[in-house]
């Protein structure tokens, strides 16, 4: 059994598809009905006995120093490519940090902290079963284990969420592959869940931890947050 020891939040995107509301404010401060998007993430990973988290900060970085008021052993780690990259260049300045880890985006809601359990077997994804379309990343397990992921969703399938596990020896692996990509070939435009699903996928036996729908909620758009949070009708 592998026990997650440390957490990764990535938080240094622009949330550009929230705009007008992040224009002044990171997407994961952006509050939904009153609460902190990351707060919801960060009192999770507490309530599971997961102190030693490291944010990835980039746009609008010194808002995110309010949060240690809060979380006063919070570590951020900065990522200067955070403008012209995707988010792999945000787990690649984070590389160090991946053995025992559970790696969080900053900008969604958890609803039932349990999902951020820290015993796992396997490395994998947080994963909701779905009967009907959709158009998020969509794994095939077979055997409990992954064998595919269509980007373009589908029915039929166990829907990704953006909470992974990653035992230390995935880690290590996961770390060298990163290197790889953004160093050696220059890839600054994967998504860093493209390293182990799509570029290196017989390098992993990844697993999925299943959910029911709702205990996490992710927020993409400015519409989703208005549907949440009647305060943001106002920007639609």
């Amino acid at each position: 059994m592998n026990r997650v020891e440390r957490a990764v939040i990535v938080a240094a995107g622009k949330g550009t598809r929230m705009r007008p509301v992040t224009c002044e404010t990171p997407k994961p401060l952006v509050r939904v009905n009153g609460v902190r998007m990351i707060d919801t993430v960060l009192s999770g990973l507490k309530e599971n006995g997961i102190s030693e988290i490291y944010i990835v900060v980039g746009y609008l970085k010194e808002q995110f120093e309010a949060l240690k008021e809060v979380y006063p052993d919070i570590r951020f780690i900065e990522n200067p490519y955070y403008a012209e990259c995707n988010n792999i260049s945000s787990l690649y300045v984070a590389r160090e940090y991946l053995e025992d880890v559970m790696i969080l985006d900053g900008d969604q809601l958890i609803h039932r902290p349990r999902v951020l359990f820290p015993e796992f077997e396997r490395s994998g994804y947080q994963a909701v079963w779905t009967d009907v379309h959709t158009d998020e990343w969509l794994l095939t397990v077979r055997g409990g284990v992954v064998t595919s992921c269509s980007r373009t969703g589908g029915a039929g399938g166990w829907r990704l969420f953006s909470v992974s596990r990653w035992n230390r020896e995935d880690g290590r692996r996961l770390k060298r592959h990163l290197e790889l990509e953004f160093e050696q070939r220059r890839n600054r435009q994967l998504y860093w869940d493209d390293v182990a699903l799509f570029r290196y996928p017989k390098e992993y036996r990844l697993g999925i931890f299943k959910m029911e729908p709702g205990d996490i909620v992710e927020v993409d758009s400015l519409d989703e947050l208005a549907a949440l949070d009647q305060s943001y009708q106002r920007y639609l």
